[in-house]
């Protein structure tokens, strides 16, 4: 399934994709932000997409329409914290040449209409890291709340240990902020 918005295209990924993922997923900004280690290689970046993004019916690699790049990706996965079919989690990295120009609220917002619509879902959660003030910023223009910290939620690759900060949105509650129709 494709989703669409003013400036970009939501799609699935495919296999030719791997250079384009490697391409933002060896930034080591884009990998501190969302808790993996930057790629090293196309080989790691093939294994992500095999593993992570290929076949997802609910993942989506991020597209410009202008000029058909792959800047990112955005999904939604199932919620280990609400175990339930209409509970699902956010996730989303973007290339570092594309930060702060609004494509993952953009690419966020088409995400929710989706999530609350055609999947039916009744709460999308999400988390951060909370030094990760852009990603925060993302949820709170999209209408997410913030729920807490759960404290020494993940040990990293480097062997650090970072805290969780968790977000929710209901699907009441994207109706009232007009991210979605009754």
């Amino acid at each position: 399934m494709e989703l669409s918005t003013g400036r970009l295209l939501l799609r699935p990924f495919r296999e030719d994709d791997v250079e384009a993922v490697y391409a933002y997923a060896k930034d080591e900004p884009v990998g501190r932000d969302a808790g993996w280690k930057p790629h090293e290689s196309l080989l790691e970046s093939w294994d992500d997409l095999r593993l992570m993004f290929l076949d997802q019916p609910s993942v989506w690699a991020i597209e410009r329409r202008a000029d058909g790049r792959l800047i990112g990706s955005v999904g939604l996965v199932n919620d280990a914290a609400r175990c339930y079919a209409a509970a699902r989690s956010l996730g989303y990295a973007l290339g570092v040449a594309y930060w702060g120009q609004g494509y993952m609220t953009e690419a966020v917002r088409a995400v929710l209409r989706c999530g609350f619509g055609r999947m039916a879902l009744d709460v999308i959660s999400a988390t951060c890291y909370p030094d990760n003030a852009r990603s925060r910023r993302v949820l709170e223009k999209c209408g997410f709340a913030y729920e807490g910290t759960l404290h020494r939620a993940e040990r990293l690759y480097n062997g650090e240990i970072r805290d969780h900060q968790h977000f929710s949105l209901t699907h009441e509650a994207a109706i009232a902020a007009g991210l979605w129709g009754k």
